[in-house]
């Protein structure tokens, strides 16, 4: 049975993710259409526009293979929900299945996605109304667009999508879905045989107003041995070349990743800290991140141009966030190894990146959510959004 799974699998990923698999969804209507011409003949007419500022929400975990162990998990801390609320929140997943062989060539486990996005769903929407002094917020001199003045906060998902244990999902303010459209989703296999989805990436677009967002989730070549960092590099590569979204007739959307206004990259890219485990073990204890930071191998192919040429981080200011036993504050490494434990040295495996202008980083920081070996990684976003002044919104999709 095991042989016919494998093939079945293969060939299914062959024909769509070396093929530069896409697909657009909802689908596109007859309705959709319409608009679409009504707004490219009202452009050539008047095309006046302002440039608006809205906050996005950002964050990765890797859940390490552990279903959301109650049906009334709280995810407020995590989503930053007490006291703030953010226009698009964009969730990314990694290992939301264990990655056994059953679940990378068998039928994709939607039940525990469709779990975590109800999860996300509850504590986003769960009734908490703002003051007045929230109408309208400033951000230095440029203008913030948030919840209407005495509104409780109402949040729809426009997309959500998994491969095997990557999950992405987005989430917008319920007053701004109808700015959204033209959602897409393209997923690249980068694990087994270069193909399947134990390892790869989702990447999901929209167009907010008149700007296009691109969000690409990551979970990259694991392993700390020396070399395994060149396997990253290529999976990084593969991504950025074999991502493409559909394109649309008469439509002049962007089809690749860097063809966006917006680019967001976040996942657990597995780059670890090329010094020996003593050493590195002692700095840790020590909160001695300069000196590991120098040795971060992402930074380092980033500096030497290997990878992420014109990508943008944050400052790190925050502990390594992999690798933790699980409900506990212990690295592994840090005590001592029970028998037969696979070596693991600390190290910041969860990033969240930039592309490209418009995007200004406000927060970049780790959460300290205990329930798998990695710590959540969130960041905060004031991004700019063209908007067409003389038209009225479109629908959502």
């Amino acid at each position: 049975m095991w042989p016919r799974l494998v093939a079945s699998k293969l060939l299914h990923r062959l024909s769509s993710s070396n093929s530069s698999s896409a697909a657009d969804f909802p689908s596109t209507t007859t309705a959709a259409s319409n608009w679409d011409e009504i707004i490219n003949l009202q452009r050539s007419c008047n095309d006046g526009k302002e440039t608006r500022n809205y906050k996005l929400f950002a964050s990765t975990w890797n859940v390490g293979g552990m279903a959301p162990p109650s049906d009334d998990l709280n995810l407020e801390d995590w989503l930053h929900t007490r006291n703030e609320s953010y226009d698009i929140y964009v969730l990314g997943f990694q290992e939301i299945v264990p990655l056994s062989a059953k679940n990378v060539f068998g039928p994709e486990k939607t039940r525990v996605a469709a779990k975590w996005n109800s999860l996300i769903g509850a504590a986003l929407n769960r009734s908490s109304p703002f003051s007045e002094d929230r109408r309208e917020a400033k951000v230095g001199e440029q203008r913030v667009h948030p919840v209407g003045e005495g509104t409780a906060r109402s949040f729809h998902c426009i997309l959500s999508k998994q491969m095997v244990g990557i999950l992405v999902s987005v989430w917008v303010r319920a007053d701004i879905r109808r700015c959204i459209r033209h959602a897409g989703v393209c997923c690249v296999g980068c694990g087994f045989m270069g193909c399947l989805g134990n390892k790869g990436s989702i990447s999901v677009r929209f167009c907010f107003h008149e700007t296009s967002f691109c969000v690409v989730c990551c979970h990259l070549a694991s392993g700390g041995k020396e070399g395994d960092e060149l396997h990253r590099n290529a999976d990084v590569m593969e991504i950025f070349s074999r991502t493409c979204f559909l394109p649309r007739p008469s439509l002049d959307l962007p089809t690749k990743i860097f063809d966006h206004d917006r680019v967001i990259l976040l996942g657990d890219l597995n780059y670890r800290i090329s010094l020996p485990e003593a050493t590195t073990v002692s700095l840790v204890e020590q909160k001695n991140w300069n000196v590991l930071l120098e040795k971060d191998q992402l930074r380092t192919a980033v500096s030497v141009g290997r990878v992420f040429d014109g990508w943008h981080e944050g400052a790190i200011t925050f502990s390594p966030t992999y690798k933790y036993y699980p409900n506990s504050d212990e690295y592994y490494g840090c005590i001592q190894r029970k028998k037969g434990e696979k070596r693991r040295v600390p190290a910041w495996c969860d990033r969240i990146m930039w592309h490209g202008n418009g995007i200004k980083q406000k927060l970049y920081e780790r959460c300290e959510s205990k329930l798998s070996d990695h710590r959540p990684v969130r960041s905060i976003f004031d991004v700019e959004v063209e908007v067409v002044t003389s038209l009225t919104s479109p629908r959502s999709f």
